[in-house]
């Protein structure tokens, strides 16, 4: 029997890839996006389409009616400074959005959700790098809140509903489809402001640290997270998984690779340092490879030129 699953922010940069994954391997696929960041022209042809917000009571409704097996729930407010800036809406569509979809799934009898995430805002700094599963968490922004208050609902919904939930906490996705303009990540916007021929911004001194990782291998993890058998839950961090390289990659080598790989010559700028943003992370994903057989396959300059060349077509 065909499992079918709800992609929700399926039209966006990560849920895309993981949508196109999910049809090459034969899932009947929905796709639930507002379309508030997120493109229409992203999501499979395959894929059915339903536009709406994951705080939409019919998005509720659809769960709860629409004979899914599957939650994968990649919507969400994912600009750590709009989190800053303006906490009580990262709160209404992170946690409120993620409350609303679960009790649909309870009464539609769904059987596991993957949640999105992010190992690179619920660890704190201090711990050795890269960080494992059991780091301690600390979060520096409402946005890293948001995201682990949410593992913790997807605990309860598992121990009360019976639920499995398979949070993947995601090192720096980077890729084809990233929106250069926004909150998007600082690989976009580089390749976006080379493409314009412009100097990169470098905020800070440039040697906070990132670890890249990219989005097709995220995708692959996610697939992994929907088939693999999970370990009993008796502690938050046991049915998590960290989902990066473990190499921390800084923004100055960042810079220098891209301009290497597009043969520029334009200028670095430094800028102020921004609020609520980690100086250094990795994340360590040998617990990932170890349960699933996963590995990252595309190396960072690999993955750059693909990505550079992704936008370049998309202008």
């Amino acid at each position: 029997m065909t499992e079918r699953v709800l992609v929700t922010g399926g039209a966006g940069f990560i849920g895309s890839h993981v949508a196109d994954i999910y049809v090459r391997e034969g899932y009947d696929v929905v796709v639930l996006d507002d379309l508030s960041s997120g493109r229409r022209k992203n999501v499979p042809a395959a894929a059915e389409f339903i536009e709406y917000g994951v705080n939409d009571p019919q998005a509720r409704a659809l769960l709860e009616t629409g004979g899914f097996s599957i939650l994968n729930h990649h919507a969400a407010q994912m600009d750590v400074r709009v989190s800053v800036e303006n906490p009580l809406r990262d709160e209404r569509i992170n946690l409120g959005g993620l409350l609303n979809l679960l009790e649909g799934a309870r009464q539609g009898g769904v059987r596991r959700v993957v949640f999105a995430s992010s190992g690179g805002v619920v660890y704190g700094e201090g711990s050795a790098l890269p960080y494992p599963e059991t780091a301690a968490k600390l979060p520096v922004s409402p946005y890293g809140v948001s995201k682990l208050a949410s593992e913790y609902y997807l605990g309860v919904y598992a121990l009360l509903h019976g639920i499995e939930a398979v949070p993947l906490r995601y090192a720096n996705v980077y890729g084809p489809r990233q929106n250069p303009h926004g909150e998007a990540g600082v690989v976009a916007i580089f390749c976006s402001r080379l493409l314009r021929d412009d100097p990169l911004t470098v905020y800070g001194d440039g040697e906070q640290t990132r670890d890249y990782v990219f989005v097709e291998d995220v995708a692959r993890a996610n697939l992994a997270a929907t088939r693999g058998a999970l370990p009993a839950l008796e502690d938050l961090d046991d049915v998590a998984f960290n989902v990066g390289t473990g190499v921390e990659t800084s923004v100055n080598e960042l810079a220098r690779t891209l301009l290497d790989i597009t043969d520029s010559d334009l200028a670095i700028h430094h800028a102020a340092p921004r609020a609520g943003e980690l100086f250094r992370s990795a994340i360590d994903p040998s617990k990932l490879a170890a349960t699933w057989n996963w590995q990252p396959q595309i190396g960072l300059a690999d993955g750059l030129k693909r990505t550079y060349d992704w936008i370049a077509s998309d202008q």
